[in-house]
């Protein structure tokens, strides 16, 4: 199964190749054959593992693209369709984490690669991005505020200042003092302050620990951090909250959140650990992926008539559906990156192997789906079939468990 998991998800990969990058699926449905920059980048990330020459220059092409439909005011595409010179910004609003990933994106390629060539020409968009990533902090504080719908959890309840968007964006500054550094030949001081800031300020502001009752000195408001630590104390010491507004904190555990704060160094290992112990408790124990976003919103729950809102064609977040409690192998392929990294060799080749398992359920009586996402209780497949994020997720947690890393 391993074997063949990795060949078939390598194929999709393939698959999703075309002359301007990678699309999200090769399925001609909805928007799903064009480039796009959330997608696209996680496909290069694990093209780069693959070791795959002609995947990496399918990854630069996605870059190049995607930075030629810059927009006016420095914004990265959501996606684009350049057959048909159609370019989206984002939905009912704009995607902040699309600005992220093109420029995580674009360090990865470049350490990589040591493409010199395609550094120098994607510097003045890598510019005009840092810029408007500074204007998105609004009150000059260091965190990015995302609104509704405006990073990847696009049909969600999650906005303000969301842990997953901090996080890509300290990994995105992490990128961009490096490339400074080797552009200039000295280190960029402003923003290696700015990120040790925010580096503080989120470790500050999204754990709360047992038995505190003192905001931190980092804390970003101090009666919004009372609020915070009232409301959610159930989740005190056992995992990163997901967002803060200014009318309170979420509770609901975040996978890809509480992932990135593990392999962007945020988390120290007693969180780590406590996070490991929490989706322990999470995992199907017949197919052991990780869920989105737990607990799930059903009927019952206040928040269940705003998700029933939140959505941009048709509703998807029936409980344990899409990103209400759905099973992700992408997210799973990212946790096994971590896990391998931190040496956790048999957690993580369990869930490789479930990512291998959901991969190869069948959709339209064909095997070898690569679903979307795995229904969080029924175990089925559902979403998008020949989804390039889900061969991606394999392509990574293949590769991690032999001992690479997935971010260099």
């Amino acid at each position: 199964m391993a074997d063949t998991g990795y060949r078939k998800a390598l194929e999709l990969l393939q698959a999703c190749t075309c002359s301007y990058g990678f699309l999200a699926s090769p399925v001609k449905r909805a928007n799903y054959r064009r480039v796009w920059a959330r997608d696209g980048v996680i496909l290069g990330l694990a093209a780069l593992m693959s070791g795959d020459e002609d995947l990496a220059h399918t990854f630069r092409r996605t870059l190049e693209t995607l930075a030629r439909y810059q927009g006016r005011h420095g914004e990265i595409p959501s996606n684009v369709d350049p057959e048909a010179d159609r370019t989206s910004y984002g939905g009912t609003t704009g995607r902040v984490d699309a600005d992220l990933w093109f420029v995580i994106g674009c360090g990865q390629y470049w350490q990589a690669t040591g493409d010199e060539a395609f550094l120098e020409a994607v510097s003045p968009t890598l510019e005009r991005v840092q810029f408007l990533l500074g204007a998105w902090e609004f009150n000059n504080r260091g965190l990015l505020y995302v609104p509704l719908t405006g990073d990847w959890a696009d049909e969600y309840l999650q906005n303000g200042y969301v842990l997953y968007d901090q996080l890509l964006y300290l990994r995105a500054q992490w990128e961009l003092a490096r490339i400074h550094r080797e552009m200039h030949g000295s280190a960029d001081h402003p923003l290696e302050e700015r990120m040790a800031r925010l580096r503080h300020f989120i470790r500050a502001n999204y754990w709360f620990f047992d038995g505190e009752t003192e905001p931190p000195a980092d804390a970003y408001h101090e009666i919004l951090w009372e609020k915070g630590r009232e409301a959610a104390c159930f989740c005190h010491g056992r995992h990163w909250l997901p967002f803060f507004s200014p009318s309170g904190y979420g509770y609901r555990f975040d996978a890809f959140a509480n992932i990135l704060a593990s392999l962007t160094g945020v988390a120290d290992d007693a969180q780590r650990e406590a996070v490991d112990d929490y989706v322990s408790n999470l995992l199907p124990a017949d197919m052991p992926l990780v869920p989105a976003f737990h607990p799930v919103i059903t009927p019952r729950d206040e928040e269940w008539e705003d998700l029933q809102m939140t959505f941009s064609y048709a509703f998807k977040n029936q409980p344990y559906e899409y990103q209400n409690g759905g099973l992700w192998p992408m997210l799973s392929g990212f946790y096994v990156a971590d896990l391998a990294r931190r040496g956790r060799s048999e957690q993580a080749q369990r869930i490789l192997a479930a990512i291998d398992q959901a991969s190869a359920l069948p959709m339209d009586g064909e095997p070898w789906s690569f679903p979307e996402y795995v229904h969080g209780r029924e175990l089925t497949a559902g979403g998008n079939r020949f989804q390039g994020w889900s061969a991606a997720g394999a392509v990574i947690a293949h590769h991690a468990v032999a001992g690479q890393p997935v971010f260099r």
